[in-house]
């Protein structure tokens, strides 16, 4: 079926990272500001993810093509080898960004206004990295999105816990987007690119990685000492924190060997096993 190859184009399985955000923050809408649950809401806020991170990734492998074609370790990506044409690839892009402002409509009038801004982050970043190391963080504040537009999906209005989720997001995203730059140091400093690693070395890129996992981990701390949260969300705060040290632990500047594992594996479980904890604790 054509269409399974967008499957792998888009990297669908990397939902895995903010989509758990999304349903904090949707969550905290039904119970912590007392909406209750409402199926097509909930269905549409699902929807919105989906196509605002379809048209993200398919659009950052549409604008880095031609870098993805020079780098050995991406040149077997859909466009680079031919599996999908650029044109088509544009396509598939604004069709899931038309149908991401359509879903936004049917949410409420805020979030419609909204998602031409989140379409300009999440759409800007893939030019990021030809001009600043900020890149890493660029992507973290697509990714931060989620939780505080789920909210709003819900609310339609603001507040400062999901924002704080929000933060959570954007500074675990920028470090471990970090430790997936390692791979394409060498790369990156030939093409002068300026992801961290290529800028600073893989040493102490890490370290500022490490440094801001350590800061997204005092936040998660903070919300749950000042938001008032019970044991459920300190298991899956002990759960997120522990996973965000072995990351670290398992890649070093001498082994690159385990990146993956840190970036997928380890942030996957995170994610998914922290918004679980953080949802009972809601409703327990």
């Amino acid at each position: 079926m054509p269409f399974i190859k967008y499957f792998s184009f888009v990297k669908f399985a990397h939902t895995v990272f903010a989509m758990p955000f999304a349903m904090i923050g949707y969550f905290l809408g039904v119970v912590y500001a007392g909406f209750g649950f409402s199926w097509p809401t909930f269905l549409l806020v699902v929807l919105c993810m989906v196509f605002a991170r379809n048209a993200a990734m398919g659009f950052n492998r549409y604008a880095d093509r031609g870098i993805d074609a020079k780098n050995p370790r991406t040149g077997s990506r859909e466009i680079p080898s031919g599996v999908i044409r650029p044109r088509a690839a544009l396509i598939f892009v604004v069709v899931n960004a038309v149908a991401f402002v359509i879903a936004s409509r049917l949410l409420n009038t805020l979030v419609f206004y909204l998602s031409p801004v989140a379409l300009l982050v999440v759409l800007g970043y893939s030019f990021t990295k030809k001009y600043t190391v900020l890149c890493h963080f660029i992507l973290g504040l697509g990714l931060s999105l989620a939780p505080v537009g789920a909210y709003l999906a819900v609310t339609g209005a603001f507040s400062l816990l999901p924002v704080m989720f929000s933060f959570v997001v954007l500074l675990w995203t920028g470090g471990f987007d970090i430790i997936y730059a390692l791979q394409d140091e060498n790369f990156d400093v030939r093409e002068r690119l300026y992801s961290i690693p290529a800028q600073l070395g893989i040493r102490r890129a890490l370290a500022v990685s490490a440094l801001v996992h350590l800061f997204a981990g005092a936040l998660v701390v903070v919300i749950g000492v000042f938001w008032d949260f019970g044991v459920w969300y300190a298991t899956g705060a002990a759960i997120f924190l522990l996973l965000l040290l072995y990351q670290h632990l398992i890649v070093r500047p001498g082994d690159l060997s385990r990146v993956n594992a840190a970036f997928f594996t380890s942030n996957g479980i995170a994610s998914a096993l922290f918004a679980t904890f953080v949802i009972l604790d809601m409703f327990l």
